[in-house]
């Protein structure tokens, strides 16, 4: 079985298989309660590394663990950050490793994917890429065993070329995550302004409110976006931060948000 390396473990998070569950299970545990709500068909987390945004991105999860989901498969979309993709990617690569175990690739969707003009099998833009790497041992905590990856980079593309890819790969048993962070390097004030309105524009699903400058991830966040409107799916903010609230400096910050698509 060819596997992905992890490309940021010691660095965004541990890279011991036990200290990474451990890191993993305290941000579960510290964050903010579980409100009854439906069980998501997806999430909106972000995907700093964890002293920045894990957090944030603890909100999310635990909708998954209670109650627990059935899920046999989880796409996972993400921007490309290191290499210039038009269209979405898979990779070739059969598992994607992590410290604490190996995450099997769901190959035969990602076949399947690969017959659509906008989509390429290409393990380069995925082989440094932390997007979806980081979301790994969150999944690895908060699902049971079973499930395979669709691993997705999105690059330059329509958001309707995205929500049809996602209806190629939903089934009644897929979860979606969109990896993303929100505004970039803004001061504290101005981020906090500027996500609360990206914030209002993922809740309302408005797919055109959301700028390039918005969110890294803001191909992703359309295309998902566009394919929560088509089935109606609400969507719920369970959190919105930035790298100053959880940790410092607020002259130069990052934005995190976490959200549910529910069913």
């Amino acid at each position: 079985m060819r596997s992905r390396p992890a490309a940021v473990a010691g660095r965004f998070y541990p890279n011991d298989g036990g200290r990474l569950v451990d890191t993993v299970d305290r941000l579960l545990t510290a964050a903010r309660p579980v409100n009854e709500s439906p069980s998501p068909v997806g999430l909106i987390v972000p995907h700093a590394a964890y002293l920045y945004s894990g957090p944030v991105a603890a909100a999310a999860y635990p909708r998954l663990a209670e109650p627990p989901v059935t899920v046999e498969r989880v796409v996972v979309l993400g921007p490309a950050h290191f290499v210039p993709l038009t269209g979405s990617a898979v990779p070739a690569a059969r598992a994607f490793e992590t410290p604490s175990a190996p995450v099997p690739v769901d190959t035969g969707c990602c076949d399947a994917l690969i017959q659509r003009p906008d989509v390429v099998r290409d393990d380069a833009p995925h082989a440094r890429e932390h997007a979806i790497e980081v979301q790994l041992p969150f999944l690895l905590r908060v699902l049971p065993g079973g499930w395979r990856l669709v691993p997705v980079l999105v690059g330059h593309t329509e958001p309707s070329a995205v929500a049809d890819l996602l209806e190629a790969a939903v089934t009644p048993r897929t979860l979606v995550v969109c990896s993303t962070d929100l505004s970039h390097y803004l001061d504290q004030n101005t981020a906090v302004q500027r996500d609360r309105r990206t914030a209002d524009a993922i809740i309302a699903r408005r797919a055109e409110a959301v700028g390039n400058h918005d969110a890294c991830g803001a191909a992703a966040i359309r295309g998902v976006l566009t394919w929560a409107e088509r089935h109606r799916h609400n969507i719920e903010l369970l959190d919105l931060r930035t790298s100053a609230d959880t940790a410092g400096d607020r002259t130069r910050v990052v934005g995190y948000g976490a959200f549910t698509v529910l069913r």
